[in-house]
């Protein structure tokens, strides 16, 4: 918008500009004689513009969002509840500007002015009679012509654009665009610019109520606001949706989204200035570059040519830096790189890591740059595809744009998904493909050919390309523990939980080969397991099991097909899932050095399960385990000892403190992870963890957690929902049970002191921008299953606090948990939630007092779970 335009409101999300009827009229007229490059589209906002093109529409942020577009937005004021609310708003009062009010005083002057105006939408019989009635009431206007495309053309790309020209070609100054919303809208921001009318305006139903093909609803049902009323009486079939069930929805956001104009947002500017372009060449690896190019390759001889080829024309729109993280390829993938393209850096991941560790380990050597852009080898990308990605990532604050996907006959990739759900995920299990135009609710794939036609915000899309902004890809890392699946879908969840869009721009095309990582029974039985996984990563145990049945009901359906043979099987059998293709054993060269120290407490029933993936680090990766064992006597230190490479410590006394302090003093690595005996850490969280603690910048850090809440008691579960939406939760050490810290960070303290709480003494030492919690593979925490050992822990912990507190290592945190525990209810669950939440808080800094003892749980560590997990 024009600063001329900048008096506004926001109504669910959607720009207003708050005018009364004579200077809306001028301006529209004045555009339309102007000789400006840039058109003016002008739109009608009413409750079914809200619904389209408002918070949460299908079309949010879509119009005005091209950063080359010659269109400039009005948005006019229509509908009485707008009119409403833009007076509560300003408290001022503002007309209703309905296209179908606009339309003939802008014929009238149209006519004094001797301006041509066309008409494009609505029948042909309909047309018929508006070229008859103004021959009779308006003679000397002149009607440049009429168009009434069918819904095909308007469906095709190469129709449209032909339509566009046929109307350029007419000389026409002001176009009446009648197609229906969202249809006339979306068509106008594609193509309007190329029509060459000066005024666009998308006023609907204007061209039949002008044609007298639909009456008007009586006077006093407009001022009163009960014009739907009319119009649905009189089209009960066509327009029951839009009033009766998007309508009610529009509304409730009109209601509780709007807002007074905020101040307007800066463009995003480069984050350094970039090398100079090179076209035909890739940038060094010492220069700051616009983008820099990830591909993962294995096994991609045949097809990383192409893709290379096609990527070295983008260098003259965007400087580029290429990396290729090999997955230990046994073909000739490496060498046809490094003969063919040797500005390529190639980089070795050590081993078959999977799709997430390989862009991991290529993001660590990608240098200065203002994106990153992630690429499957079986690739090849259209002319101009990367400056049209580039474009929209910075002129839409997008955090993630991705392309649009054609296969070799060209045909459009259904590469856009929605959030997987229970529902969805039945639906599909039942359907599969057929019915593709079903709910959004009911299909996890968005089959509408009209959403891979225009730019707008998607949940996620397939991961075979997409450019990020890097300082999302800085700070979301891949999650490791897919291998292969999945992987894009929680990447791009993680991105919209830290509040950054991911956009879908059509004009990048890349066509995508398909096949790059194989094809098999096994591929396919993994796709299945990690949607399992992708669920029980972000959802409760009950949710989980509940999609885990609609995965069985699907591969239940389809098991006599070849390609899913042995899924369900699989998919049935947890301890199949151990035998799915996964990463390859790190080389010991590729994994950080460091300790990891387990204080231990008659900890036998848990031990084993702890030390099952550490134990093997010790022999492929040489880092260091050690199980302090303070006063135990069970047999902790024994089944400890059975893991090769594992160094035991035993103390008489029974101290957390002490075991710490004497692993301290053995361990020789760093940087060093404290973890209880009862968590569990992988080790693809484990070489994150050492990773960002030895470059220097972080001081301490842990991984996400996981609160397995199988088996606990429903309120406990409730208190746990409610715990992991606290921010203060989310970003703090004390968290889950384990914490790491560098060589440095150690050098805040000499030794443990004698606390209760040694994760919240470790919390207090470093500052915000010094920790950081990854997110990637989570570590596993179990809490109490069990009311008693709820309230015992929760004694423990309220009692370390006030032992901290109380010695001048910080001060109370009551007043802000209760601010954050507030802010999370959004609705009668989350408040019953928070509810159960308080009453856990105060039962137990009630019971803090009157205990003195290690309180401990024992629930978690029943009899299910003291199987050796090797055997």
């Amino acid at each position: 918008m024009t600063k001329s335009m900048n008096s506004g409101v926001i109504l669910a999300g959607t720009p207003v500009n708050l005018m009364e009827f004579e200077p809306a009229v001028s301006l529209i007229m004045n555009r339309a004689m102007s000789d400006e490059r840039t058109r003016l589209a002008v739109v009608s906002v009413n409750l079914d513009h809200l619904h389209h093109f408002g918070v949460r529409g299908r079309w949010a942020g879509t119009l005005h969002s091209d950063p080359a577009s010659t269109l400039e937005w009005l948005y006019l004021l229509d509908g009485s509840p707008l009119v409403q609310e833009s007076r509560r708003l300003t408290d001022h009062e503002w007309p209703r500007l309905a296209g179908s009010e606009l339309a003939y005083p802008i014929l009238v002057q149209a006519e004094l002015l001797g301006l041509s105006v066309g008409f494009l939408g609505g029948s042909e019989a309909t047309q018929a009679l508006l070229r008859r009635k103004l021959s009779i009431e308006r003679p000397q206007l002149k009607i440049s012509g009429m168009w009434s495309p069918s819904r095909v053309e308007l469906n095709s790309d190469d129709s449209s654009q032909q339509l566009a020209q046929l109307i350029a070609n007419s000389g026409t100054q002001i176009l009446f665009v009648g197609l229906g919303k969202p249809r006339q809208e979306l068509w106008i921001d594609r193509y309007g610019e190329h029509t060459g009318a000066s005024v666009l305006l998308a006023f609907g139903a204007a061209v039949d109520f002008m044609a007298g093909r639909v009456g008007r609803a009586p006077v006093w049902a407009r001022d009163h606001g009960l014009e739907w009323c009319y119009r649905l009486a009189k089209e009960p079939r066509r327009l029951a949706r839009r009033y009766l069930i998007d309508g009610p929805e529009a509304y409730i956001k009109l209601k509780t989204k709007s807002s007074t104009l905020p101040a307007e947002i800066q463009e995003t500017k480069h984050l350094s200035t970039p090398a100079p372009r090179t076209p035909g060449y890739f940038t060094e690896s010492n220069e700051i570059v616009d983008a820099v190019a990830i591909v993962v390759t294995y096994n991609s001889a045949n097809h990383i040519g192409p893709l290379l080829d096609s990527l070295r024309q983008e260098t003259a729109d965007l400087t580029l830096r290429v990396i290729v993280a090999d997955n230990s390829s046994d073909d000739e993938t490496v060498q046809r790189i490094r003969t063919e393209h040797p500005d390529v850096c190639v980089v070795n991941t050590g081993g078959n890591l999977g799709y997430s560790a390989g862009i991991n380990v290529a993001l660590a050597r990608a240098g200065e740059s203002d994106s990153v852009i992630i690429l499957n080898p079986d690739l090849t990308i259209d002319r101009g595809s990367l400056r049209f990605l580039w474009n929209r990532l910075q002129r839409s604050h997008a955090g993630v744009v991705v392309p649009k996907l054609v296969n070799e006959r060209s045909e459009t990739v259904y590469s856009i998904h929605r959030e997987p759900t229970l529902s969805r995920a039945v639906c599909d299990a039942i359907l599969g493909s057929r019915i593709p135009d079903r709910p959004n609710w009911l299909a996890e794939t968005d089959c509408n050919p009209e959403s891979y036609r225009h730019a707008h915000i998607v949940e996620w899309a397939t991961g075979a390309a997409m450019m990020i902004r890097r300082s999302v890809a800085d700070q979301i890392s891949w999650d490791e523990s897919y291998f292969l699946y999945s992987e894009e879908t929680d990447y791009c969840r993680r991105v919209r939980k830290l509040g950054h869009s991911i956009w879908f721009e059509p004009r990048a095309v890349m066509t995508h080969t398909g096949g790059g990582s194989g094809s098999s029974a096994s591929l396919n039985a993994l796709l299945s397991v990690n949607r399992i996984r992708y669920i029980r990563k972000h959802h409760s145990s009950l949710y989980s099991a509940a999609y885990r049945f609609s995965v069985v009901l699907s591969e239940a359906l389809r098991f006599w097909k070849t390609d899913r043979r042995g899924v369900l099987s699989t998919v049935l059998k947890e301890a199949k899932w151990s035998e799915l293709p996964g990463p390859s054993r790190h080389d010991a060269s590729g994994f950080p050095s460091g300790a990891v120290i387990i204080p231990a407490h008659n900890e036998a029933a848990v031990i084993a399960r702890a030390l099952a993936p550490l134990a093997p680090l010790t022999r492929s990766a040489g880092i260091e385990v050690i199980v302090s064992c303070n006063g135990c006597s069970d047999d902790t230190a024994q089944i400890a000892r059975t893991f090769e490479g594992v160094t035991v410590v035993e103390i008489e006394e029974a101290s957390k403190t002490a075991a710490l302090n004497v692993a301290d003093s053995i361990a020789s690595q760093w940087p060093r992870l404290y973890m209880d005996a009862d968590v569990e850490v992988g080790s693809v969280a484990l070489r994150e963890l050492f990773l960002t603690l030895s470059g220097g910048e972080k001081l301490a850090a842990r991984p996400v957690v996981h609160y397995d809440l199988h088996g606990a008691n429903p309120l406990i579960r409730s208190y746990y929902h409610t715990r992991t939406k606290l921010p203060s939760v989310q970003t703090s050490l004390w968290a889950g049970g384990v914490y790491a810290i560098s060589e440095k960070g150690h050098r805040r303290f000499t030794s443990f002191p004698d606390l209760i709480s040694d994760d919240l003494f470790i919390d207090r030492l470093f500052a915000a921008n010094e920790k950081t919690v990854l997110e990637g593979e989570p570590v596993v925490f179990r809490p109490p299953r069990t009311l008693k050992d709820q309230f015992s822990i929760l004694h423990r912990v309220y009692r370390g606090n006030s032992e901290q507190n109380g010695q001048g290592g910080g001060h109370s945190t009551a007043r802000n948990t209760l601010r954050e525990v507030l802010s999370s209810v959004r609705g009668p669950i989350s408040a019953t939630n928070a509810v159960i939440y308080f009453a856990f808080a105060l039962i137990g800094r009630r019971g803090a007092s009157r205990s003195h003892n290690w309180e401990r749980d024992e629930s978690s560590r029943g009899s299910d779970r003291q199987r050796d997990p090797r055997s």
